[in-house]
């Protein structure tokens, strides 16, 4: 198979729409009331909002494809993070996902280089992000890139709010 890495652009918002409301649903739907999750999809994974944050000069998104067909993607921009120390200029990874069918073979890593490049293309700066605080396999995967706990905060879907933890890496940790 065909592997590729490319920067998302508006015309892809249908695509990143599609592929993240169903790599959302893969990875935490088993944690929410069925309106619950349809609710939180239909607000935040939007064909009108992909294309909003395709088209806005702060923020980029990448699409892994495999023999064309998008299999994952990674969101990076400005941290948005509730935490006392972000700072102006943070970078935050807002997404990184996978099909299922597509993890575990070194993907997630490729995603990452590719945003953690355009989060520090002008020089050094710290990186946040947020993960769920039961997703052990991610914790450890941002571990090893340099990332440590730093907070937390709650991720509201529906009626359910999921215990997030805030994640940091200071610019002198690259």
């Amino acid at each position: 198979m065909a592997m590729s890495i490319r920067r998302a652009e508006p015309g892809d918002a249908a695509v990143l729409s599609s592929l993240a409301a169903r790599t959302f649903t893969e990875t935490f739907g088993h944690l929410y009331p069925p309106q619950d999750l349809q609710d939180f999809l239909g607000q935040t994974y939007t064909v009108e909002r992909q294309a909003l944050i395709l088209s806005h000069p702060d923020y980029a998104v990448w699409l892994l494809e495999e023999d064309g067909v998008a299999v994952g993607h990674a969101a990076a921009g400005p941290c948005g993070l509730p935490h006392a120390q972000v700072a102006p200029g943070d970078g935050e990874l807002k997404r990184l996902y996978l099909l299922a069918s597509h993890q575990n073979g070194g993907r997630g890593g490729l995603l990452f280089e590719q945003a953690e490049r355009w989060l520090l293309r002008d020089g050094p700066r710290t990186l946040w992000l947020g993960v769920w605080s039961q997703n052990l396999g991610a914790q450890r995967f941002y571990a090893r890139r340099g990332f440590a706990k730093v907070g937390t905060y709650e991720f509201p879907v529906g009626t359910v709010r999921d215990l997030e933890f805030i994640l940091r890496r200071p610019a002198a940790a690259r």
